[in-house]
């Protein structure tokens, strides 16, 4: 039996929860609404003012979906309820980042600014204080469509190793390089 999959999941006050004939999670909270397709193999069930995810058999396919089932589920009920939220700051001399309205403005040290158009779900919040580095905080109820947006901002200029020059998550650690040597 999967650890994770097996583990029941609490309904919070204020969130309803339906299954749909097709399979399709519905997630409705204080957030917004979030919905997933589940595999036809798996079965979701609400019992007592929690979810169930059950499995089948123990076919390997089946063992694998059972957790990853149960895992997306528990995401968007919390989505929908507190929501996620990540931070990215801006390393490098020049380097901006301004929000308007779902449109981030990035300046990132190119010929050119760039315009980055954010999806609906997701919230910005552009921030720069003085003396200290450009943060941008995306903030939505969706953890895989945030996860995708911010790891697509973050490739248009990626931490370089030997300076830490780039957009990176607020306190991740770059591994430095230590630059050319004086040949003696």
């Amino acid at each position: 039996m999967s650890r994770i999959g097996k583990l029941p999941i609490n309904i919070p006050a204020g969130v309803t929860i339906t299954v749909n004939t097709d399979n399709t999670v519905i997630v409705k909270g204080p957030n917004g609404e979030l919905s997933h397709k589940v595999d036809r193999d798996i079965k979701v069930e609400i019992k007592d003012n929690q979810v169930l995810v059950q499995r089948p058999t123990e076919q390997k396919r089946h063992r694998a979906m059972h957790g990853l089932y149960r895992s997306l589920i528990n995401n968007m009920v919390t989505g929908v309820t507190k929501g996620f939220t990540i931070r990215q700051e801006l390393v490098g001399v020049g380097y901006k980042a301004e929000a308007k309205g779902q449109v981030l403005e990035l300046s990132l040290g190119y010929s050119h600014d760039i315009h980055f158009l954010l999806p609906k779900e997701v919230k910005v919040e552009a921030k720069t204080e003085k003396r200290s580095n450009p943060v941008i905080t995306l903030t939505s109820a969706d953890k895989q469509l945030i996860g995708q947006v911010a790891a697509k901002i973050r490739s248009l200029r990626k931490p370089e190793p030997y300076k830490g020059k780039g957009i990176r998550f607020v306190g991740e650690q770059i591994r430095k390089k230590a630059g050319k040597s004086a040949s003696a």
